[in-house]
């Protein structure tokens, strides 16, 4: 069985919880409201961002410099693809300058995008493709599973399409397959750091759904007292 498998089914429980969360089954029924999309939109404009800057962060761990070169074209290419969606979805959805400027992380978004900077910040290669690995293969697989899926709204429609694409597709393969090659050099000790990180980070990409369906708040601006 290879590692990713492995830790896979060590995140069963939040994996597919996230599958099936209430927003991603929105988003391929059609009904999502278009507020609540608009919110994780924002939300994730700004994960992206600090998610490009960790994978050049890992490209400067890897010994092997065709690693190094992979993730920083990873971080390039998949950055502004993802970005570029987002910016056609932010003026669909009319966000505007200003929004953007004003805009605040919800504390879920902060918290994963730490992380993912915590994980580096090991100064270990396996951890940090560990941590961000995650957000790839899931939202893949759910590009996947949902391919043939056609919500009426234009926006959702070409959400799905993203990451049913042959391209998305043959990216979450490369980083699944580096993650096996990481793992099979690595210590007990070290491949289990590696789940950790896989597993936790999992976990915050359900948090990051239902951050978006509730359109969550700080405390200081949720609570009445």
């Amino acid at each position: 069985m290879r590692f990713s498998e492995v830790v896979r089914e060590a995140a069963k429980p939040s994996w597919e919880k996230g599958l099936r969360h209430p927003f991603v089954m929105g988003i391929v029924n059609g009904n999502l409201p278009l507020d609540t999309f608009k919110f994780y939109i924002l939300q994730d404009i700004y994960y992206l961002k600090h998610f490009g800057k960790v994978h050049a962060m890992a490209a400067v761990q890897a010994d092997d410099f065709r690693i190094t070169a992979f993730l920083a074209e990873k971080a390039k290419t998949t950055a502004e693809a993802e970005l570029t969606v987002h910016k056609q979805h932010a003026e669909a959805l009319g966000i505007t300058d200003e929004e953007m400027a004003q805009f605040k992380p919800a504390p879920t978004a902060y918290a994963y995008t730490s992380h993912m900077y915590r994980a580096a910040l090991s100064g270990r290669l396996s951890e940090t493709i560990a941590a961000l690995l995650p957000c790839y293969w899931l939202y893949g697989e759910i590009g996947e599973i949902n391919k043939e899926a056609q919500p009426q709204e234009p926006l959702y429609a070409n959400w799905i399409r993203t990451y049913a694409s042959d391209w998305f597709q043959q990216g979450v393969q490369e980083f699944v397959d580096l993650f096996d090659r990481l793992a099979e050099g690595a210590s007990v000790a070290e491949k289990a750091r590696m789940q950790e990180q896989f597993v936790i980070a999992t976990e915050w990409e359900l948090a990051f759904w239902e951050m978006a369906y509730t359109k969550e708040k700080w405390p200081s601006e949720a609570l009445l007292v």
